[in-house]
């Protein structure tokens, strides 16, 4: 049952036959680089673009029950790690980009919650949300995607709790810390309110990626069918013990979200990248994105600001080696 639901209802193999099948009849050679080419790409989009919205309605009906307000009073309850751990969590169920997560990032520190708690959320918003779950047990099956997200959610608890016992409140910007804050109390949503407010975020989200989605497919299908096994291998394979460090460099600077970048990794790890390696590239994409890093260097100062940079890398390169030790487990 549960290799069905993996395999036909996550991964849509059958959404893949039916795409060979029918270019196939279209006379297109599907075992050729072109051909190929085209299957994973008509492939891959459609199945993204449907786990997408799907996702996006279930995830935006569950935040529609944890607006800021709400976050914010239900952070302001604990103190400690426990505060950490609450706001990774929160994380989960709120933007899908690491630029859609900066405003409220702000608005929770200028509301006078600490700032590594701030920060855990910060960290655990972009990289570990739901969605990026179910997409993750689409392509790599559930052993890696939970690990993954775990792990991404040890990353934000650890780093929270490095900055705030560091006590870097300093460090952030003095209109942050003095902007008003008015205590309106969250409207009570109808049902209809709610999945009003879901469809809106599946049509505000889907404009927003589906270039993203396009791109990623893109460059997926070239890697599969296209680049020699051989150079990934080199590259981005056990041959080479730097692999992590390369992949997580690399995605530092890329804007993209979990749905862009997901048919990238796909498509590197049928060529032989090692597991760890793909998937901090993936962390780093969703992450450490250039455009909020910019946001972000307008609500802090350069030195937490680099902390929080060297925290993340720090850990995704950690977390890339650990699942390149225990893939044989994980595969």
């Amino acid at each position: 049952m549960w290799s069905f639901i993996q395999d036909q209802i996550l991964g849509m193999k059958w959404l893949n036959e039916l795409i060979g099948e029918v270019s196939t009849n279209l006379g297109f050679d599907i075992t050729s680089k072109l051909g190929g080419s085209l299957q994973f790409f008509i492939y891959d989009v459609i199945k993204i673009t449907i786990l997408l919205c799907v996702l996006i309605f279930i995830i935006s009906y569950i935040q529609s029950y944890f607006p800021p307000e709400r976050s914010r009073k239900i952070l302001g309850r604990f103190d400690g790690l426990g505060a950490n751990i609450i706001s990774a969590l929160l994380g989960t169920v709120t933007p899908f980009c690491s630029c859609s997560s900066i405003p409220i990032f702000m608005g929770f520190t200028s509301a006078g919650l600490p700032t590594g708690v701030s920060f855990s959320f910060l960290i655990s918003s972009p990289m570990v949300d739901l969605g990026s779950l179910i997409l993750l047990m689409s392509i790599f099956g559930g052993k890696i995607a939970l690990a993954y997200v775990v792990f991404g959610l040890i990353i934000a608890v650890i780093g929270g709790s490095l900055i705030e016992k560091m006590h870097m409140e300093s460090y952030v910007e003095d209109f942050i810390k003095n902007a008003s804050q008015v205590d309106i109390s969250s409207p009570s949503l109808t049902l209809k309110d709610r999945v009003d407010f879901s469809k809106t975020q599946v049509i505000d989200t889907f404009k927003k990626v589906f270039p993203y989605i396009l791109v990623g497919v893109g460059i997926g299908s070239l890697i599969h069918n296209w680049i020699p096994q051989t150079w990934v291998e080199n590259i981005l394979g056990s041959k080479n013990p730097l692999g992590v460090i390369l992949a997580t460099i690399v995605g530092v600077p890329m804007y993209a979200d979990i749905f862009g970048t997901i048919p990238i990794a796909e498509a590197l790890l049928s060529k032989g990248a090692q597991l760890g390696t793909v998937l901090s590239f993936m962390m780093a994409v969703t992450t450490l994105s250039l455009p909020s890093l910019i946001m972000l260097k307008k609500a802090v100062k350069p030195k937490l600001l680099f902390l929080f940079i060297g925290i993340c890398i720090f850990g995704i390169i950690v977390v890339g080696y650990l699942f390149n030790i225990f893939s044989p487990i994980l595969i």
